[in-house]
This record gives C-alpha cells, structure tokens and sequence, in this order.
C-alpha cells in the first residue's frame, strides 16, 4: 500500500517508520525538510507523568515510553544512526517534608501502575549532580533522547526500507497528517473552534559533559545530560509570541536554572533554540480518521510529550492505516473534528 504523511517532524517520522517497516511504500512531503519545526529541539526529555490519578492518557504514554527501549535500538539498528537514546533515569528535589510524604505515596502508587517495570523512590542527592536539596525523587523511567538526531535516525531508517522523505509531491493512498501547531489550529470542532494552537519553547545547550548521570527536574525546568558531552536545559512555554526566535526570556531561563543547579554554573552556552510546539485543546494527542474526509487521517498535538509518546503513536495509527484496527484512546480520538469541507 503506498501511504502519504504530510509532516515530518516526530509523529510523521515515526508513523513513516511504523508503516515502512510493516511493508507500506512510505512518502513523507515537508515543504520545510524534516525536523524543521519544534521537533528539532535539543531538549529530549522523556518523562512519565505522576504515578498517581491514573488515567488512559498517562497509561498510553507508559505503554510507549517502555517500548521505548527496543524501538529505538531497531531504528538505530535498520538506519545506522543514533538516536541518542538511553533510560538515565531523573531526578528531583524533595524541598520539604510535606513533598517528602507525597513523593512516598507516589512510590507506592508507582509500585502498582508502573508494574515493576520501573522505580519511583526517595533517595539521598548526589553530591556533584544535585537539583539544591539533599533528599530526591528518582524515578528509572525516565529517559532521554537527541531530538534532532532521532529525528534522523528516523529518517534513515525509512529510507533504508525504501520510504522517501521529500518536499514536496502529489498525494498516494491514504494520507496522514501530522502537520504539526500550524494544521492543528486549522482544524475546527463541531462548534467552529480551534482543536488546538502552538506555544512557543525556548531552551539551550551546554558545553557540559554529564552524560552518565540522570536528568534533573527542577524549577519547572528539564535539565538533560545528552551522549555527546552537551547538556539541554528547557524550557519555557509562551501562549503569546511574535516569532519562533530566542529572546529574553531565555536568559530568564538560564538564569533560573544556573541558581537552582550549581553544577551548571560557568558552562558554555552554545547554542540557543526556539520553536513553536503543537497544543491540542485536551492537552492530549490527537490520533484518528479524518471525519467527513475518507482515506485522511490525523496525528497531531504531542504538545512536551512527543518523543515520548512516539513510538505507541506510531504504531497504533499504523494498525489503523493498514488494518483498520482502532484502539486509540477516547481522549485522543478525532471524533470531536467537523467533517472536513474543501476550500473554495
């Protein structure tokens, strides 16, 4: 079957590796080449959500982030280029006794959801990697991945299976879209409003090299030690913006996190990003058909937790492409989409 992906940020790289290596004849169409938008960020933090309030939206993002470890490694595998993926494992800081006694009973909670595949506990700080309290929450789930190097890795892979990544060519088969913030501010629900919005990101990276220790969580920021000897710190999340350049505000950010990690403190910025992410209005991913459009479908929305959310994504809209089997979440599906209406 040939398959059409309109987008080749994460979700549309993943769902053509998905679909490729099921044996589909892959095409992905990026007036902008891949990785071109949010997806090519520094950052790369994979983070579960709390073991506590369960729900179908942090179930799915589990299933995927423990899948994780062997779809990757096949990407890395089948394309001959790194991801830059390893579960490193996160830390964060425990600052009262109050936090203390909710970091115990998500321990416990993540005994039971996390289904010993991983560990939630409470531990003393590392002396030389240490988000400024003695006392941590580190959880084994928790990994870290190169945005832009997945984002080729994905690539390579697709086209060693002989999928084709372009800028452009006329629709074959089935078409998905993962347009990222632009496509989904244009899709409407029954009411006439917006499905979701983009909100600007901006972060950096260190010359630092803490590549074997975990990633830190503090201050609301993620702090990633990635493979390569650099270390990514981000990031904001700006509703109003002019343009998808850095500013002022990151040197906001930079100075919150040098205060909160002092082992950052005199390490070499080399290079500062910005980019506009994809924010469906449920917060959640938006996976499905296309109402109203028959042979078009949807994966947009990975608003902070693309990457980890990819490969579950991926191969979930692949079922449903190839075979028509549906078993995406209620609170990802596009059922909530206005039947799609040509332009005039």
């Amino acid at each position: 079957m040939d398959v059409t992906i309109l987008g080749a940020g994460i979700f549309g790289l993943a769902c053509g590796w998905a679909l490729t290596r099921r044996g589909a004849r892959v095409r992905i169409v990026d007036p902008n080449g891949p990785a071109s938008g949010s997806s090519g960020g520094t950052v790369g933090a994979l983070a579960p959500h709390v073991p506590e309030q369960w729900n179908e939206k942090k179930a799915f993002q589990l299933d995927s982030l423990l899948m994780a470890d062997a779809w990757w490694a096949e990407v890395a595998q089948v394309g001959g280029s790194d991801p830059g993926y390893a579960r490193t494992g996160r830390l964060q800081p425990i600052p009262d006794d109050a936090a203390l006694i909710r970091a115990e009973t998500r321990a416990a909670h993540a005994r039971d959801l996390w289904r010993g595949a991983a560990t939630w506990r409470v531990e003393s700080a590392p002396e030389d990697w240490s988000p400024g309290t003695d006392r941590v929450i580190r959880d084994t789930l928790t990994a870290r991945i190169h945005p832009a190097r997945a984002c080729d890795a994905l690539l390579c892979a697709i086209r060693a299976r002989g999928g084709d990544v372009t800028t452009q060519a006329p629709p074959q088969g089935p078409v998905l879209h993962a347009t990222g913030w632009q496509g989904l501010r244009d899709m409407r629900d029954a009411r006439g409003r917006t499905m979701g919005t983009g909100v600007k990101g901006q972060a950096a990276l260190l010359q630092l090299d803490r590549r074997d220790m975990p990633q830190l969580f503090v201050d609301g920021l993620h702090v990633v030690p990635h493979a390569d000897g650099t270390t990514a710190i981000g990031s904001t999340s700006e509703r109003e913006f002019d343009d998808a350049l850095p500013d002022a505000r990151l040197d906001d950010l930079l100075t919150r996190a040098f205060a909160a990690v002092p082992a950052l403190r005199g390490a070499r910025v080399i290079r500062r990003w910005a980019g506009i992410r994809p924010r469906a209005r449920s917060r959640a991913p938006l996976l499905g058909p296309w109402p109203g459009r028959p042979g078009h479908f949807i994966a947009n929305g990975g608003f902070k937790i693309g990457f980890g959310m990819a490969p579950k994504v991926a191969e979930v809209m692949a079922d449903l492409i190839l075979e028509g089997r549906d078993h995406i979440p209620p609170a990802f599906a596009t059922t909530e989409l206005a039947p799609w209406t040509p332009p005039d």
